[in-house]
């Protein structure tokens, strides 16, 4: 079995991650991470296959890359298996069905239209701050029930969660007491019951009180939903604003089809995928590819090497929104894929729809930079000056 030496985690493979990715997919279909002692998927094929095989590769053992925060994230969706999975995401997971958001369509497509008609009026601005986390904010928060007195705390929180899942690196380490920050502060939201009412929140409380759940499940369910809600989409929304102004020939083929929306998309997340990769652990010694996996042992799904394995997209470092990227796994895939997906393409649709019928180009004016997480794969600061159509 292949070894690859170099720390994937280091901040400057966080930063500039694809190459990386590359040399991970050159090597093979498994690759063992000497330094982090995981079991590296690079590649597309196995990707999708261990995801969609949740009896062998289990989550109910934490998906982090590090006990400890397997530990923490105990009592979540995401460190779940089987029929309690299944009972945690029945919980809320109907918020987020089609014909739920449809009821939001109209306000979220008026959230972004303000918010753009806004930044076109500013001029320049920072599309991270002004607009790809301003909509999230505007939405997601109310849905969820957070206490409005809180939110300014939500981003750095939510990343924070984000951060804890990945190795026991000093990233991970840094982030954690903000990770336990809002595990508290939601322990408190439950105890006072402070919530909107209507919300998911009043909701999981009525089935407390209904004796359906305990009350102790409610904090991390609702941190479960609140935090990755939030960052996907801030991904998706600034990496799409990026990539237009980046590839002008793109954004005019997008205002000449709007049609294309849909895929359009799908191809940024496939190209700059929100999550970088998640752990699975396995339920007993198998084979992927021509290689033993141990029982017990963690499996590292690379999602965003995956979307870019040359095995399954003709080009895949070509951002081309006729692409047809529908089958990405950006926001995973099987029984764990992300149940705020549904959302986040709502919210970025919505973003982009009010940009193509506003903007006739999206121009760069500084230096993007990325944030430095350990999962989480978005912009900090994108400066840009939109152009009135």
């Amino acid at each position: 079995m292949p070894t690859y030496r170099p720390d994937i985690y280091s901040r400057s493979a966080i930063l500039d991650p694809y190459p990386h990715y590359r040399a991970l997919r050159d090597l093979g279909a498994v690759v063992w991470l000497r330094r982090h002692r995981l079991y590296a998927l690079p590649r597309y094929a196995e990707c999708k296959a261990t995801l969609r095989d949740d009896g062998l590769y289990l989550s109910g053992h934490g998906v982090a890359a590090n006990p400890a925060a397997n530990r923490l994230s105990r009592g979540t969706t995401l460190n779940s298996d089987g029929v309690e999975h299944e009972r945690r995401r029945k919980l809320v997971a109907h918020r987020l069905m089609p014909r739920a958001l449809r009821a939001l369509a109209d306000s979220v497509d008026q959230q972004a239209t303000s918010l753009v008609d806004a930044a076109i009026q500013r001029g320049r601005l920072d599309a991270v701050t002004d607009l790809a986390t301003a909509l999230p904010l505007a939405v997601v928060p109310d849905m969820v029930g957070w206490p409005p007195d809180r939110r300014e705390h939500l981003m750095d929180w939510g990343a924070a969660t984000f951060d804890v899942l990945g190795p026991a690196n000093w990233q991970a380490v840094k982030a954690l007491p903000r990770s336990l920050h809002m595990l508290r502060f939601a322990r408190r939201v439950v105890r006072d019951r402070n919530v909107l009412p209507g919300s998911m929140a009043d909701e999981l409380l009525a089935a407390v009180d209904e004796g359906v759940l305990s009350a102790d499940e409610v904090p991390p369910l609702l941190i479960d939903y609140i935090g990755p809600s939030v960052d996907t989409t801030v991904s998706a929304i600034s990496s799409a604003i990026y990539l237009f102004a980046t590839h002008p020939d793109q954004w005019a083929l997008l205002k000449e089809n709007p049609a294309l929306l849909p895929n359009a998309i799908n191809e940024v997340v496939r190209y700059e995928s929100p999550l970088r990769a998640f752990t699975r652990k396995t339920l007993r010694t198998n084979r992927i590819a021509d290689v033993t996996i141990p029982e017990g042992a963690r499996v590292l799904v690379l999602y965003a090497s995956a979307n870019r394995d040359e095995r399954e997209w003709d080009a895949p470092d070509a951002f081309d929104i006729r692409n047809d990227a529908g089958r990405h796994v950006g926001f995973g895939n099987g029984a764990h894929a992300c149940a705020g997906q549904g959302l986040a393409r709502l919210e970025t649709t919505a973003m982009l729809k009010a940009l193509v019928d506003r903007v006739e180009r999206i121009d760069l004016i500084g230096e993007p930079t990325w944030a430095v997480n350990n999962i989480i794969h978005r912009h900090h600061r994108l400066p840009v000056q939109l152009i009135a159509a």
